[in-house]
């Protein structure tokens, strides 16, 4: 059974079509990453993936479950999800580890609910494995991006869900917290027991080693996809963003950049003055 299977998935707001006619499947034990163009309708997709929308028409089965057939609330603890979002519906002032373990109710912001110490201590785990170990005690405002970045994702995993979403989790970073966040994910990726993961991103630098698929999209259209190596090749990349691209690989990582025409050639302008000089 598929972890996702969307069949013709068109989504329309306000008379325009976001998504048109996407088909996506993903297995079992796959790591997608979602590359394309701003506009494309990457986010927008994520949110049927999660289980936050449902399509215009065509049919989305998530997790075996087909979308407007299945209590969404149900189904939302077996996926974890970070999103600029969603980290905005975060109190402020929560406690790190608060953020973290009230993912286990599915709810942003520690109320009344009820927590064991077993809880406490797997997101305090949680935390360590993503570098954020000594954030636990801190409020969430009071972070940087990559520590907000790695708190988010230790939440998502609170759950230990069926599928991991991940929306531009490098967005904002500098080079070296963005480095440190792929490591991690890369870890995650390679963890054979470990949740199916899709991830968006702008950037091929952003795509964590041991992914193993690609989706690219371009106005709210699929371009490509299928087996990572196969799809995010020079031509796909160039078809996709719509400018010449060069495309480079080393040791697992990916490389990109424009392939702008040459400057035409200007002369400068004579000097004028005192300053000219005669022959």
């Amino acid at each position: 059974m598929p972890v996702l299977d969307l069949s013709d998935v068109t989504v329309v707001r306000g008379g325009t079509r976001i998504l048109d006619q996407v088909t996506w499947r993903v297995e079992e034990g796959e790591r997608w990453v979602i590359l394309g163009p701003n506009g494309a309708g990457k986010t927008t997709l994520l949110q049927i993936a999660s289980a936050r929308m449902h399509p215009t028409s065509g049919s989305a089965d998530v997790l075996g479950e087909r979308l407007g057939a299945v209590d969404v609330f149900e189904l939302r603890p077996r996926i974890g999800l970070t999103s600029a979002a969603l980290a905005e519906l975060i109190p402020a002032g929560e406690r790190v580890l608060d953020v973290v373990m009230s993912a286990g109710y599915a709810v942003t912001g520690r109320w009344r609910e009820e927590y064991l110490s077993v809880d406490s201590q797997r997101a305090a785990d949680l935390l360590a494995r993503l570098g954020a170990g000594p954030l636990a005690e801190r409020s969430f405002r009071t972070l940087s991006e990559g520590e907000r970045k790695r708190v988010q994702i230790a939440r998502a995993l609170m759950t230990d869900p069926e599928l991991l979403i991940l929306d531009e989790p490098a967005a904002g970073l500098d080079l070296g917290s963005r480095d440190d966040l792929l490591g991690r994910l890369s870890e995650i990726a390679a963890t054979p027991d470990g949740p199916v993961m899709v991830l968006v991103t702008h950037h091929v630098e952003e795509i964590p080693q041991h992914t193993t698929h690609a989706l690219l999209m371009r106005g709210g259209r699929v371009v490509a996809a299928g087996p990572l190596d196969q799809v995010v090749t020079t031509a796909w990349l160039t078809a996709t963003f719509g400018l010449p691209l060069l495309l480079s690989e080393h040791s697992g990582r990916y490389f990109a950049r424009a392939l702008l025409p040459p400057t035409p050639h200007t002369s400068s302008p004579a000097p004028h003055g005192n300053d000219s000089t005669s022959t």
